[in-house]
């Protein structure tokens, strides 16, 4: 039923403000994985290094995380739609930079200017439907955003392969243009604004310490790879992370007009509905990460074909976040959250049965339950995030689960490859003994490197190599992914201990305002 307190005009198209919001993320979702079948390409046309590969893909993530907080803050304050729309164009302007790159660094340059862009619409389009929707259509249309959203995730992968296989490396960043474009054009017209109608005076120090703390720290994960985490760089920035962090708590509790209100955290739905989803997030792209080497190197896959294998990642999705609503309706949060965390915890335990020859049936089944799996887990726990805070302050809170889960995404990738490579290392190593230092060092680091040494080789010797080398990665593949298991299955038992199954008692209170000077109902939880 329309509730009263919300524009009428607003009311009558908040299904198409959603369309406009979820394809405002497709270009978010596609950048997470579209890069990644490119990198082989992009080495050859800039003669990139491995660490400059590395920084092609995080800068976006290092400026992502970074800034996620400041805006969502500034996007409650100036307007979400303001926001939004600055985002899109941002990240639509940083993708024709494609045009004329030519370098390894302007490349990493246009990655960070799109993270930019990123981290002004991600909390935005959270936020806005908060204030949209009345709170008894709030959960159906997150799990809409959740679907539709995901389908850049699972469709970036076999996208990146078309692109590269038709067209120059470009088109991999080229691709955003046109649907930025759009959703700008349609965003005019169809996205309302609203904004938090008392911000209060602007928390510049609580954005410097933020801003700094999480950038530090998403840095110290993906350096800690290739540097080592016991170094002593990597244990400086993550002292310094820490520190930056804790002094923004203390700060924060302690300033009479907080950038981001702690006690949000005291809410189980709040705390734990993002701890679910952090865990979610470093189980998924742990498992992509890993995957993606897999195909490529171990089962030999051309970028097509393992992005076709791919692919599934999108309809798992889509069809997990779209059933995620009904299931919460019949036995609600907390079961469908620990059952799907504890469907991610089976799926990845499963390549304790893989093999380099593991039949594509049953990769593609993988890749569909991981995301069948990570489906029920991010619609139902981002709206228990969402209503567990008042409409008004929307925009920071969205902010705020999606840093967690940045930066469980990156430490996911971070320390699964980190225990991967290690293992990798330490079982080839035998079958690198008769290889010279330079090729044996190389082949030892990455298995891609051994396929590439491999292909030098005569065709005896490079078969022998390359079985070894794949063996050695999926047995360490396997041990990788069973720590995102066991950390899946922990997730899954506390969720269904803490969070509360009864539905969300929502009260209605003037907390927004849309540009009219309307009111908006919001949605708070009932205080466990």
């Amino acid at each position: 039923m329309q509730p009263g307190t919300i524009d009428p005009r607003v009311y009558a198209r908040r299904w198409k403000t959603l369309a406009v919001l979820a394809l405002s993320l497709v270009i978010i979702g596609l950048d997470n994985t579209i890069l990644n079948v490119a990198l082989p390409t992009l080495q050859k046309e800039f003669d990139a290094s491995s660490s400059t590969l590395q920084w092609m893909v995080d800068s976006y993530l290092l400026v992502f995380a970074g800034l996620l907080l400041v805006f969502g803050t500034l996007g409650d304050r100036l307007g979400r739609k303001l926001a939004l729309q600055a985002g899109v164009t941002v990240f639509g302007l940083a993708s024709l930079g494609a045009l004329i790159a030519d370098s390894a660094g302007e490349v990493i340059l246009i990655r960070a200017l799109m993270g930019v862009g990123a981290a002004l619409i991600m909390p935005a389009t959270l936020s806005i439907i908060a204030n949209v929707f009345p709170p008894d259509e709030r959960g159906k249309a997150i799990g809409i955003w959740a679907a539709l959203a995901a389908i850049g995730i699972g469709l970036g992968p076999l996208a990146g392969g078309l692109l590269i296989e038709w067209f120059d490396w470009s088109a991999v960043f080229l691709v955003n243009v046109p649907v930025a474009l759009v959703a700008v054009l349609l965003g005019l017209r169809l996205v309302p604004e609203s904004r938090d109608p008392k911000p209060g005076s602007f928390d510049v120090a609580g954005a410097a310490l933020s801003t700094a703390g999480f950038s530090v720290l998403v840095y110290a994960v993906i350096e800690a790879p290739e540097q080592g985490w016991g170094s002593g760089p990597i244990l400086a920035q993550l002292t310094a992370a820490v520190a930056l962090l804790a002094a923004f708590v203390w700060w924060e509790r302690r300033t009479s007009q907080p950038m981001l209100d702690l006690g949000f955290f005291r809410n189980a739905r709040f705390s734990v509905g993002t701890l679910a989803v952090s865990v979610a997030f470093f189980s998924l792209l742990g498992g992509i990460f890993a995957l993606t080497q897999y195909l490529q190197f171990a089962h030999g896959y051309s970028a097509i074909e393992a992005g076709a294998v791919m692919a599934p990642l999108a309809l798992g999705l889509i069809m997990g976040a779209g059933s995620s609503g009904r299931a919460v309706e019949r036995i609600g949060i907390a079961p469908v959250v620990a059952a799907g965390l504890t469907g991610l915890a089976i799926v990845m335990a499963t390549t304790q049965l893989w093999d380099a020859d593991t039949s594509v049936y049953a990769l593609l089944a993988w890749v569909f339950f991981l995301a069948l799996s990570m489906g029920w887990v991010m619609a139902p726990a981002t709206e228990a995030v969402v209503s567990a805070v008042p409409a008004a302050k929307s925009g920071v809170a969205s902010a705020m689960n999606t840093v967690a889960r940045m930066v469980s995404g990156a430490l996911g990738v971070a320390v699964v490859g980190s225990l991967v490579n290690s293992l990798y290392a330490n079982d080839v190593a035998p079958a690198l003994s008769g290889l010279p230092a330079p090729a044996r060092e190389a082949a030892g680091e990455s298995i891609g490197a051994a396929n590439a040494i491999a292909g030098q080789l005569s065709p005896e010797a490079g078969s022998t190599l390359l079985a070894s080398a794949s063996g050695a990665f999926v047995d360490a593949m396997a041990t990788g992914l069973m720590v995102a298991a066991a950390l899946s299955a922990a997730a899954a038992l506390l969720v269904a201990r803490v969070l509360s199954r009864r539905p969300v008692e929502r009260v209605p209170q003037p907390q927004a305002s849309m540009e009219s000077g309307v009111t908006i109902e919001t949605a708070v939880a009932s205080g466990h």
